[in-house]
C-alpha cells in the first residue's frame, strides 16, 4: 500500500517531516517553503523537489500536479508554529503567521487529498484557527483526529509535546501508540553517546556540523560549576547572572544547565547552540551542544546534510532550521499510522 501513497510537504523545512515519511515508506514528490537555506538540505537528503514558494502564492492544481496521478494523496505540514508557542507571549490574530492555517486548509480544499496530516505546538489546540481548520475538514467530508502527545514516548531522544492531527476522507484514523510502534525511551546517552569530544568553541575535522560555541570566561566557570541536570541554582553567588538574583529570575531555572545522560534531552529550540538558551549544556564536556548533536536529538541521521559543501556553517540559519523542524522520528510515526490505517482498506476501496 505504501507504494500507492504520494505526498506533498507544505512548510517543509529542512525535511524533518519529509524525511520521517520517506522512512515510513511513503513517497513524497514536494517540499514548499519560503525560507531559501532550506532547499539544499530537503533535496541533499530526500528524492524529492524543493519548491521555494510561499503556500499564499501557491494553488491546489499546483500541488495536484506532483502528486502520482493514480495513487493516494496526501498532503502534509506544521505551519510556523512560533505565534502559537508558550514561548512567543505577543502572539495574536495580527500577526500574519497566524492565518497560514487557513492557506493550508484552502490548499486542502483545492487539490482535494484522500489524507491531510498537521503537527504543531500544543498552543494551537486552544486557538479558534485551528478549530475552523478541523471544521472545514469535516465539512469537506474528512474524518478528524488530533492529539497532544510527548515525542519522547515515541521514541524521540527529545522531549517534545507536539499536536499531531490526522484527517482521511476514507474512514477513523488515529495515531499508532508507542506499544503498538514497539518503541523504547531513548536517552541523551543513546544518541550522543559516541560522537567524538569537543571543547567549546571547536569544529571536528570530518563532519563540519559537529561544532560547538566558543564560551566567554565567565560561562567556562559556569558550566565547570554545573552538574548534570542541575541548573544555575547549583553555584556560588559570584557566578550567578544578576537577573536571577532579582526576585523575577528565580522562575528561569532550566537556563545555564546541563543535559542528563540517562534522560531524553529537553525541548530544542531554534538557538539551542547556546549554553545560556536553555539545558544544553554536555551532560559531561564543558559546552553547550554541537549543531550536529541538537540535530540527533531532532531525529535526523548522522549523516543529514544542512549547508552546501561550498558554504560556510552560519549557527543562526542552521540552529533554526533544525529547531523549527518537525522531528524525523514523529514524522516516521505519522507515516506508519497512515498506512496502518490504509491496511484496512483495499485499493478497489479507495482508488
Amino acid at each position: 500500500m505504501s507504494r500507492l501513497v504520494s505526498a506533498v510537504d507544505l512548510f517543509c523545512g529542512a525535511g524533518g517531516l519529509t524525511h520521517g515519511l520517506i522512512q515510513a515508506g511513503i513517497d513524497v514528490k514536494l517540499g514548499v517553503d519560503i525560507d531559501s537555506n532550506c532547499e539544499f538540505p530537503y533535496e541533499a537528503n530526500n528524492d524529492a523537489k524543493f519548491l521555494n514558494r510561499s503556500v499564499e502564492d501557491i494553488t491546489g492544481e499546483d500541488i495536484h500536479s506532483y502528486f502520482n496521478s493514480d495513487g493516494i494523496k496526501l498532503l502534509a505540514g506544521c505551519a510556523p508554529c512560533q505565534t502559537f508557542s508558550t514561548y512567543n507571549q505577543k502572539a495574536c490574530s495580527t500577526d500574519k503567521r497566524w492565518w497560514l492555517l487557513m492557506q493550508f486548509s484552502r490548499l486542502v480544499g483545492e487539490s482535494k487529498p484522500h489524507l491531510v496530516t498537521m503537527e504543531n505546538v500544543p498552543g494551537l489546540v486552544n486557538q479558534d484557527v485551528f478549530h475552523t481548520f478541523v471544521d472545514n475538514l469535516e465539512e469537506a467530508g474528512y474524518y478528524v483526529s488530533y492529539k497532544v502527545v510527548n515525542s519522547a514516548e515515541f521514541g524521540l531522544p527529545q522531549s517534545r509535546r507536539r499536536l499531531v492531527l490526522l484527517a482521511s476522507r476514507l474512514g477513523e484514523i488515529g495515531l499508532l501508540s508507542p506499544k503498538e510502534l514497539g518503541v523504547e525511551i531513548q536517552t541523551v546517552k543513546d544518541v550522543i553517546g559516541d560522537l567524538p569530544r569537543l571543547r567549546d568553541g571547536e569544529i571536528h575535522s570530518e563532519d563540519p556540523l559537529h561544532q560547538c560555541s566558543a564560551l566567554s570566561e565567565l560561562n567556562k566557570k559556569r558550566i565547570r560549576a554545573s552538574r548534570q541536570g542541575g541548573t544555575w541554582r547549583d553555584w556560588s553567588e559570584d557566578l550567578v547572572a544578576d537577573c536571577h538574583k532579582k526576585a523575577s529570575g528565580k522562575s528561569y531555572p532550566g537556563v545555564y544547565a546541563r543535559m542528563s545522560w540517562d534522560k531524553p534531552a529537553p525541548t530544542m529550540t531554534t538557538q539551542y547552540y547556546g549554553f545560556g538558551n536553555g539545558r544544553f549544556g554536555h551532560p559531561e564536556q564543558h559546552r553547550a551542544i554541537s549543531l550536529r548533536e541538537g540535530a540527533i536529538f531532532q531525529g535526523f541521521p548522522k549523516d543529514y546534510k544542512f549547508v552546501s559543501p561550498e558554504k560556510q556553517i552560519s549557527k543562526k540559519i542552521v540552529g533554526r532550521m533544525i529547531g523549527n523542524a518537525v522531528p524525523v522520528k514523529l514524522g516516521e510515526v505519522i507515516g506508519k499510522s497512515i498506512l496502518a490505517h490504509l491496511e484496512k482498506y483495499s485499493p478497489s476501496d479507495i482508488l
